[in-house]
């Protein structure tokens, strides 16, 4: 197969159509790209919203992992960090030959490596990618690291269609380093924020310890990124614990202990665990008393019946 010159004939497939499958899709779309996806949830509730956006956004819908990968020049994997290889090995038997297929998935460097394994000793082209911040407030223009010998060649088609991608390194496995030793410092602020305030609220010494932060850190507004951080994990706490599990095995490749990283993804775990339980979600973004809403999510945890039990 021969991939255009021209990327803005390229079709572009998506494996995972969530929030990050979904932006990319609108904004490709926005461009007069021809965009298809694939979801393994297709079949559930949440497969149903997937068909109506793809639907909204003229985005064809794939059967399965094999029929997107063989018919698209430029495969984008957003995938839960514990599906990306098991993605990238079912679009491999499939993926057509010189086509580019860019990992967007939090991994660690050994999986990209195995997921490159897969894809390019089927004759496609892996690349790896690096998504160093939150997508949504950037949508296509996220930062994005590129990493492995096929990085240099998708570099430009990328930029033209809108993507802030930079190269990183041609060994596979070091842009994924970089963003998971950035996930051990943001995703355990995060673990450490609504474990601090939580509790904090509990102890009804809230007001004072974010006193302290802000003159400690006067830089930060605390009360609004507590409140960010909550809602982030909030609604995406198991993605986030699965990411951490995969930073830590980062960590454990560099000849560390995770403890740090290991504890992040219990906490992340813990909150996606509330909300599947009706504890948390809902009004994500609520008002409480005219203050941020990590208070109401606080309080939520703290009349949840496990954590109100040890109280007593």
């Amino acid at each position: 197969m021969s991939v255009s010159d021209d990327p803005f004939r390229w079709r572009v497939g998506l494996v995972g159509y969530g929030e990050v499958g979904q932006i990319l899709a609108e904004d490709l779309r926005g461009k007069g790209v021809a965009v298809a996806m694939y979801d393994l949830k297709l079949g559930t509730d949440a497969g149903a919203r997937m068909r109506r956006h793809a639907a909204e956004h003229g985005v064809q819908i794939a059967s399965s992992h094999g029929l997107l990968a063989a018919n698209v020049d430029l495969l984008i994997s957003a995938v839960t960090a514990s599906q990306a290889v098991p993605a990238a090995q079912a679009c491999a038997g499939s993926v057509a030959t010189g086509s580019f297929f860019l990992d967007f998935n939090s991994a660690s460097p050994s999986a990209k490596i195995r997921a490159a394994g897969f894809v390019d000793g089927a004759g496609g082209r892996y690349v790896e990618g690096a998504v160093m911040t939150s997508v949504p407030p950037y949508r296509i223009r996220v930062p994005l690291l590129l990493g492995g010998p096929h990085a240099a060649a998708l570099g430009p088609g990328l930029s033209a269609l809108g993507f802030d991608a930079k190269l990183s390194s041609q060994k596979l496995g070091i842009a994924s380093a970089t963003k998971m030793c950035r996930s051990v410092m943001i995703k355990g602020l995060e673990a450490m924020v609504i474990e601090s305030f939580t509790t904090a609220r509990a102890w009804g010494v809230e007001d004072q310890v974010l006193a302290s932060l802000q003159e400690t850190f006067p830089g930060l507004r605390w009360d609004e990124q507590g409140s960010y951080f909550f809602r982030r994990v909030i609604e995406h706490g198991r993605r986030r614990a699965e990411e951490m599990l995969e930073a830590a095995q980062t960590v454990r490749e560099a000849g560390l202990e995770p403890w740090s990283a290991g504890a992040t993804a219990q906490r992340q775990a813990w909150v996606a665990d509330l909300v599947e339980r009706g504890v948390l979600g809902g009004e994500v973004g609520e008002k409480s008393a005219g203050r941020s809403n990590w208070r109401a999510d606080a309080d939520r945890i703290l009349a949840s019946a496990d954590v109100a039990a040890r109280r007593r």
